[in-house]
């Protein structure tokens, strides 16, 4: 079993996928997770990387955010695109990264994950208020490499 395959059991990883889909039930923003052992790039620069390989730059409001987490490195990163950055503070993500990493240390990985999923949903909700026609326009699931 690989390292990223113990990081979250599959209990914990229908947990996060749920959270991803309440989340979204908040705003017309695209949540996604992805999960890798280890990279040479510093973490910002692999979860975008990561973001536009996972095409989640697609989006028609460019509303796209990733949560990105390096196991064997202990890295996390959150992004989100450019329709979200050009309508939001500076530290927009500060407040989720610093809930996200405070669970991490505790080695609560699930919990941390589910609690920053839901925070970035209530808190793009503002920005990117859920529609009735919206679509949902990436998958949920967790993506790992």
């Amino acid at each position: 079993m690989s390292v990223t395959e113990e990081f979250l059991t599959p209990e914990e990883e229908k947990e996060i996928v749920e959270a991803i889909v309440l989340a979204e039930k908040n705003t017309s923003g695209e949540i996604r997770v992805h999960i890798e052992n280890h990279s040479e790039k510093p973490p910002l620069e692999r979860a975008q990387e990561v973001f536009y390989q996972l095409g989640m730059e697609a989006t028609a409001a460019r509303n796209g955010v990733l949560f990105y987490v390096g196991v064997s490195d202990h890295t996390f990163a959150i992004i989100g695109d450019e329709g979200i950055d050009k309508v939001v503070e500076d530290d927009f993500w500060n407040s989720t990264k610093d809930l996200v990493i405070s669970n991490f240390k505790e080695k609560r990985y699930k919990d941390g994950l589910v609690k920053g999923i839901l925070k970035a949903g209530e808190r793009l909700k503002s920005y990117f208020p859920y529609a009735d026609d919206d679509e949902n326009e990436l998958s949920n699931e967790i993506s790992k490499s």
